[in-house]
């Protein structure tokens, strides 16, 4: 078990609250971002769960209104990029037709990750599926979930420790014997509930946030922008469960369990090992995208998008169906453990965003052969670093007017090679110290 995570060089802390004069303007499918390179529609995938009839939508909107392409992002969600002007109306039919839009005034709020390998590997956890998709059906059922921000994010861990590491604004991790621990924000203390009242709880949850928000008066959009005289209260929150109806307890000081990300053919090997494939940055063509489609659909039809950019097939082991493996492999995508592209991440950057300063892609595509290592290396086009890593140390490359910083120190392009290489590895001996 992992007791505390280095934090990475980006994730300061806040000692403001934060006050905005403006709404929340994060994307989604209905409301579309203009970019570089046309428009961007967001598609809330809640718990990454997507059917192969669905995944194939996605595929079809990519090639009929976009530029070909899906990216999958750091909450396990699919945008489509370069979205012709006018075609959003078009865009929502094809979506809602698929599934994929169930309640347009919510479509931006349904940010939930799960972990992706529940129900399949650790038969000791709760299968949190049906969690997940409670929780999306109370979402879209609530008014007062309209007012919760694109950003706020839930994680639904059936106890494994993955995405309770992610830096969630209400957390459900499962527990043994149908149990669940409700956590908000990053609180030392939890709640205790019954499995089956764990997605009410964390919809009520969110609701606390929003009054508690309301009552600071600012446009908090995350659990922890809230200002230090409004925190959200375990006692409260233990409270108000029970005036709702649900049995809960206050758990002090909970010990949080920590579980590294998926890796290409999953943990360990046999007919119950999930295949796990990871999308080099993020970003595939559709025609790579519909060979996943292809070799889900001969197993179960489901892919679980993750938060790292990976697809996990529960009906495609690690053992059957070989000629499947060699077919995403021939596609470019990544089945083996130990490739170069595992852990390394990168943002839009250049021509696609405004504010980058760098084709950062391209960098880390150059580089990815020479800069290996196993600890997460992020490439951010400006300070922002969107979609980097979260829940552990990470090597920090922010393009600069003349090049790069690395971790703080401005790197001479023709040394970052070595540079990056040497981040990764001392990172990965301070978290391994660490974890002992």
């Amino acid at each position: 078990m992992l007791a505390a995570m280095p934090t990475p060089p980006s994730a300061a802390a806040r000692d403001e609250p934060v006050i905005r004069d403006r709404g929340d303007a994060c994307p989604g499918a209905l409301r579309l971002h203009a970019a570089d390179d046309g428009f961007l529609a967001r598609v809330r995938i809640p718990g990454g769960l997507l059917t192969s009839r669905q995944a194939s939508a996605l595929a079809l909107a990519a090639d009929r209104f976009g530029d070909g392409h899906l990216e999958l992002t750091s909450r396990g969600n699919v945008q489509l990029r370069g979205l012709a002007d006018g075609c959003g109306a078009e865009l929502a039919r094809l979506l809602d037709a698929a599934g994929l839009l169930p309640a347009p005034g919510h479509e931006r709020v349904r940010n939930i990750v799960a972990t992706p390998t529940s129900g399949i590997l650790g038969t000791e956890r709760p299968h949190v599926g049906p969690w997940v998709r409670e929780l999306d059906r109370l979402l879209c059922a609530s008014t007062r979930a309209t007012a919760l921000s694109g950003r706020f994010l839930f994680a639904i861990d059936d106890g494994l420790g993955d995405v309770a590491a992610l830096d969630p604004d209400v957390t459900v991790l499962g527990r043994p014997l149908d149990r669940a621990l409700v956590r908000l924000g990053a609180a030392p203390d939890a709640v205790d509930v019954a499995g089956p009242d764990a997605p009410r709880a964390a919809l009520l949850a969110a609701e606390y946030f929003l009054d508690a928000a309301d009552g600071a008066g600012t446009r908090a959009w995350r659990v922890s922008e809230l200002p230090a005289e409004h925190p959200l209260d375990t006692e409260e929150f233990t409270a108000r469960l029970i005036a709702h109806g649900i049995a809960a307890t206050r758990v002090p000081d909970v010990a949080w369990p920590y579980a590294p990300p998926p890796r290409p053919w999953g943990p360990g090997a046999g007919d119950r090992t999930p295949l796990c494939v990871l999308l080099p940055l993020g970003r595939v063509d559709s025609g790579q995208w519909r060979v996943l489609v292809e070799v889900a659909d001969r197993g179960d039809g489901e892919l679980r998008i993750t938060p790292w950019r990976s697809v996990v097939l529960p009906g495609a082991s690690t053992r059957r169906p070989i000629d499947g493996y060699a077919r995403l492999e021939a596609a470019g995508l990544v089945v083996a453990p130990d490739g170069p592209w595992e852990s390394v991440t990168a943002c839009t950057g250049r021509p696609g965003c405004a504010k980058a300063l760098s084709d950062v892609r391209a960098d880390a595509r150059a580089l990815v052969h020479e800069a290996r290592g196993r600890s997460p290396v992020h490439w951010s086009g400006c300070e922002r670093r969107c979609g980097h890593p979260r829940g552990t140390a990470w090597v920090d490359l922010v393009a600069t007017p003349e090049g790069y910083r690395l971790d703080g120190r401005a790197v001479p392009r023709d040394e970052l090679a070595g540079a990056v290489a040497d981040a990764r590895s001392q990172a990965r001996v301070s978290e391994d110290a660490v974890k002992k």
